[in-house]
């Protein structure tokens, strides 16, 4: 786990310099104000995204709670991607702005900094973008995730990994604890389904393209050809656009693409989707309806106004949630009232900031509890938190084709998998089911569902030793190729036995025959053929 050392957040240095922006959500003289700082990486996809969705949800929710008397005002930061610079922008925040709660961060490493901020200053931290199963609410009280955890999918990949019947997965991921830290409960639920990982695909932070192209060529050489891919949607650009180049989107490769990714897929680079082509991805289903409709078009003209110079993005779910989380700290405010109290700032110099507890928490624990017990349907479905995190009821496979996407199925922990989103059955589980799913196109256009290996380009052949049974040449007979020299030719029932089971292999073994005479040499015998196989001149008989 990166986590902040002890008293790290004692140390910072410098504030950040960034975007500082308060949204007001109303000029009523007798509302009572509620300031909440809102901290994210507005360079990114999802930060501008986010932004935007945001300062919608302020206006959206006063403009139908007219009556009530709390307003939020938003302190919008910009983190720049940069751990400390969030942590600096928060303690800014508390100290200058006397907020009561902090949506954001937005990288699980800017979590880690920010739940010891928000331990000591006991004000809520609530992101909607970090999904690390490493952050938990067990050590940090005043966290809260309105997103899903990363381990929740993990068994719906392993039941595509299983319904496709691939027995071996190579996972490629981003060495950062966002990276690592699905790993442990994905390697578990692949091995429930009957899965190995015969190797893992570790991609520095810090790589390089000619650094991943030079993975990619490894996986190449290995005979497992399906993927799941777990990174951040920047690094999975440059991996699949390389991929694309080496030859690894043809046919017979598979690519899963997990939830971070796949929510994203309609605001990538077309270029990035033409290199996807035929991979599959596990995203969280939103229903559909005619609100989410309506905001979509009102979001589109939004953004426009809000980035004229940046090509238009399509919502994602983490919009949606970033929308709904304003939603409920808003009725949480106004259910709570905690407009009152004060966070105590102790300034111990002009460089070091350090954060005093403050000496009457009831208001503030007030407002928590009243955002965990606050459930309502909002944009991206049912929104509730008092898990301390969202629960995700239902996945959504989808296949990357062209410059978009097309529906393959649907899969929950309850029923398995589905074409279509229908009542529940009422017997039976995804293990003891298997329904059809929708046609999926593979790299490579195929339509048929690949095998999952291949023979290696390169690699060592398993040596198979094959020698003449005197006056039973119908079990086993051995000779030299008089046509291929060094070729072994074989056959007989033993031959037979052996091609077939391999072939029945659910992976690729290449293997040559070892012709080992027994009956030119007198002295030669079939024990001391045994014991060579002993002595490992030959693998196996």
């Amino acid at each position: 786990m990166e986590k902040a050392p002890p008293g790290a957040i004692l140390l910072l240095m410098l504030f950040a310099h960034s975007c500082a922006v308060a949204l007001n959500a109303t000029n009523d003289p007798g509302a009572d104000e509620f300031h909440v700082g809102v901290i994210l990486d507005l360079g990114s996809l999802v930060g501008k995204e986010a932004r935007t969705s945001i300062s919608m949800a302020v206006e959206d929710f006063y403009a139908s709670h007219k009556n009530y008397r709390t307003r939020l005002v938003l302190h919008v930061r910009d983190s720049r991607g940069n751990n400390f610079q969030a942590a600096s922008a928060a303690l800014d925040l508390l100290n200058n702005y006397n907020v009561k709660a902090i949506i954001g961060p937005q990288k699980s490493s800017e979590a880690f900094f920010m739940t010891d901020i928000a331990n000591i200053s006991e004000v809520p931290v609530i992101s909607f973008t970090t999904t690390s199963p490493s952050l938990t609410s067990d050590n940090n009280p005043y966290f809260l995730r309105a997103t899903i955890n990363d381990s929740t999918q993990v068994n719906s990949i392993a039941s595509l990994i299983k319904y496709y019947g691939w027995r071996e997965v190579v996972p490629i991921y981003i060495d950062t604890d966002y990276g690592r830290s699905i790993i442990p409960d994905l390697l578990e639920a692949l091995q429930g389904n009957d899965a190995r990982v015969p190797y893992q695909s570790i991609i520095p932070q810090s790589a390089t393209s000619e650094q991943i192209t030079q993975e990619l060529y490894k996986l190449m050489t290995m005979q497992t050809r399906v993927f799941i891919v777990h990174m951040t949607s920047p690094m999975a650009s440059v991996l699949f656009t390389k991929a694309k180049e080496v030859g690894m989107m043809d046919k017979g490769y598979v690519w899963i693409v997990t939830f971070g990714v796949a929510s994203l897929i309609g605001s990538l680079n077309p270029s990035v989707l033409e290199a996807m082509n035929g991979a599959l991805g596990v995203g969280v289903y939103v229903p559909k309806s005619t609100e989410l409709d309506n905001f979509t078009v009102r979001w589109n003209t939004r953004f426009r106004m809000d980035n004229p110079n940046d090509p238009l993005l399509k919502l994602s779910i983490f919009g949606l949630w970033g929308y709904d989380t304003i939603w409920a700290v808003a009725q949480a405010v106004e259910k709570a009232k905690s407009t009152k109290d004060t966070v105590q700032i102790q300034h111990m110099t002009n460089s070091m900031t350090s954060l005093k507890v403050p000496k009457e928490t009831e208001n503030g624990l007030k407002f928590l509890n009243a955002i965990l017990q606050y459930k309502f349907r909002g944009l991206s479905g049912y929104f509730d938190l008092s898990g301390r995190q969202l629960q995700p009821s239902t996945f959504q496979i989808i296949n990357i084709v062209g410059k978009g996407w097309r529906d393959v199925g649907f899969w929950t922990a309850q029923d398995g998998f589905s074409q279509r989103l229908t009542r529940p059955r009422s017997n039976g589980t995804y293990l003891s089911t298997k329904p059809d799913l929708n046609p999926v196109i593979w790299p490579g256009e195929s339509t048929n569902i690949p095998r999952g290996w291949e023979i290696p380009t390169s690699g060592k052949k398993l040596q198979v030793g094959v020698c003449t049974s005197d006056g039973y040449p119908e079990y086993i007979y051995a000779e030299k190729d008089p046509l291929i020299v060094g070729m072994t030719k074989a056959s007989g029932l033993a031959i037979e036995v052996f091609e077939e089971t391999v072939k029945r292999l659910p992976y690729a073994l290449p293997y040559e025959y070892v012709f080992y005479n027994t009956t030119e040499n007198i002295s030669s015998s079939y024990d001391d053929f045994v014991y060579q196989v002993y002595l490992k001149a030959s693998k196996t008989l």
